[in-house]
């Protein structure tokens, strides 16, 4: 499988790197980060560890996944974005799942628009991937806006088996 990268006009796309980890442990360590992410609680550094590898493991077996997000100007780490298989979720499959999550130093500039609109056509054109959904907690208003940006409606209301919260579901 190549090794797939996006460009936007500010961000770079790209699989993820050991370099990544330490950056990512530190946005999961974020309360304000995880505040709309399973039960909200943080993550420890080994954990976040974890998930980097669990995404390329998706990559690998899948031949998509989450992307590392960078700012092309500096080469700055700032989250993720991309495509995952949303399994905790039943009732939605079959179906591949967008989403994103960035450091909070980077939120309100447009960026996980900019990176999901960028994955979401890798994964219709390029993978030729569908249905897709994404899935928010009741509540988490700016990735909402997001999904609507992202040209999605509303599909349904139900609860995260995982955590017991309740989620909102959409489509395209």
């Amino acid at each position: 499988m190549e090794r797939a990268e996006l460009q936007t006009d500010r961000l770079r796309l790209r699989r993820w790197r050991e370099t990544d980890i330490a950056g990512f442990a530190r946005l999961c360590a974020d309360p304000q980060v995880m505040k709309y992410i399973g039960n909200g609680e943080t993550r420890t550094a080994d954990q976040s560890e974890r998930a980097v590898r669990k995404f390329e493991a998706e990559w690998r077996r899948e031949g998509y996944g989450l992307f590392a997000v960078e700012l092309r100007a500096s080469g700055a780490f700032i989250g993720f974005a991309g495509l995952s298989t949303p399994d905790f979720l039943p009732e939605v499959m079959p179906a591949v799942e967008i989403g994103w999550r960035f450091d909070r130093m980077y939120w309100g500039n447009g960026y996980a628009t900019e990176a999901a609109t960028a994955a979401l056509e890798f994964g219709r054109n390029a993978r030729g991937l569908g249905p897709i959904v994404s899935i928010c907690q009741t509540g988490n208003d700016a990735s909402r806006r997001i999904m609507h940006k992202l040209g999605m409606v509303f599909d349904r209301q139900t609860v995260d088996p995982t955590c017991g919260r309740a989620v909102e579901v959409y489509r395209i």
